[in-house]
């Protein structure tokens, strides 16, 4: 899974509409690359992936977020292009 862009911290309304941005260019780019590539296959991958994210951030020595930021539903909205 690769999680929002590791090297840029999505702390800020503006740095979410940008990351949102850059996903929907590079779906229009590389579409086959994305694992789910319809609506429905998405959302039940990011719903499922949020369901398991716990083993995300605990494999990365990470603390578990109990109330998302900006920056964990970046985490969620990418992992879903290619959660199964």
């Amino acid at each position: 899974m690769n999680s929002a862009d590791p090297n840029k911290s999505i702390s800020s309304r503006a740095d979410f509409v940008s990351f949102v941005q850059q996903l929907s260019r590079e779906f229009q780019a590389d579409a086959p690359s994305w694992e789910n590539r319809d609506l429905g296959s998405y959302l039940a991958a990011l719903a499922a992936w949020v369901e398991d994210m716990d083993g995300y951030y605990i494999n990365r020595g990470l603390p578990v977020p109990e109330k998302p930021d900006w920056q964990n539903v970046a985490d969620m909205l990418k992992a879903a292009t290619l959660y199964e």
